[in-house]
């Protein structure tokens, strides 16, 4: 496939990964709807993009996951059509279980997961009723593998992976194309807006993220691999790709290595 003339939905397009992925493909001779809660920051990428035209802006928050049934409405009728959906809003989380409190747990899963899978329902009567359609899910590597400090974190993105298997599956026949993307050590803010156990942002950047890939490279590998219709990618360093492998053939050696390894 290729992105000409398609119409792409961006989710979390404020920053990080979102903000990069519509940048590239505005290069692309494409049409954007560009979603966050924040709309400066959304008109801000929208005038960095190479056609500010060719792209709108609707904000919308995840995590009032009841109302996106309208906002689907809202974006439909912004171009007439959506050919991509990338599901890439959500929040992460640096906190042990022991001193996180269950509203922050429950306000993680309404974002990362509800969030995600109701804005995905809403859209899939149009796919199915075209014919047609491509959700590109970003997930994580720790959507495979658990990790200190993210278990809500993990919990939401390990059922992400659960519900679009399974939707995969149910939508074949009606030729709608399901990705998974799990993304290893990415310079963004995800660990600065990260929350802790009583729901207070970290405000700081770990180490990790900073060494990690830049969101530009990422989004240019993603495409890539969303061109090829890849059903699920790990896109990250050699230790976070090696973790997954080691994960799936010798799991009890992965758990002794987590619990050496210094996570923040």
């Amino acid at each position: 496939m290729n992105f000409t003339n398609k119409i792409i939905w961006i989710t979390g397009a404020s920053s990080g990964i979102g903000k990069s992925l519509a940048l590239e493909l505005s290069k692309q001779n494409v049409q954007l709807i560009l979603s966050s809660r924040n709309e400066i920051e959304l008109n801000n990428v929208r005038n960095a993009c190479k056609n500010p035209s060719k792209v709108k802006i609707l904000p919308l928050d995840l995590e009032n996951y009841k109302n996106l049934a309208s906002k689907v409405n809202d974006a439909l009728l912004l171009f007439g059509d959506i050919d991509i959906l990338f599901n890439n809003g959500g929040i992460g989380q640096r906190s042990l279980v022991k001193d996180t409190l269950i509203e922050v747990d429950k306000r993680i899963m309404d974002i990362n997961y509800f969030g995600t899978i109701a804005l995905t329902k809403a859209l899939l009567p149009h796919f199915i009723k075209k014919n047609n359609g491509y959700f590109v899910t970003i997930t994580s590597v720790v959507g495979k593998i658990g990790t200190p400090l993210r278990s809500s974190y993990a919990a939401s993105k390990h059922a992400l992976h659960g519900f679009f298997d399974s939707l995969r599956a149910e939508v074949y026949e009606n030729n709608i194309k399901i990705m998974l993307v799990c993304p290893g050590f990415i310079q963004t803010n995800v660990s600065v807006n990260a929350l802790t156990g009583n729901g207070a942002p970290q405000n700081k950047m770990n180490s990790l993220t900073k060494n990690g890939l830049t969101s530009e490279y990422f989004a240019k590998l993603l495409l890539k691999a969303v061109k090829k219709e890849k059903q699920e990618v790990i896109i990250g360093g050699f230790k976070e790709k090696l973790g997954v492998y080691i994960k799936r053939f010798y799991p009890a050696l992965l758990s002794i290595m987590i619990r050496k390894m210094k996570v923040t």
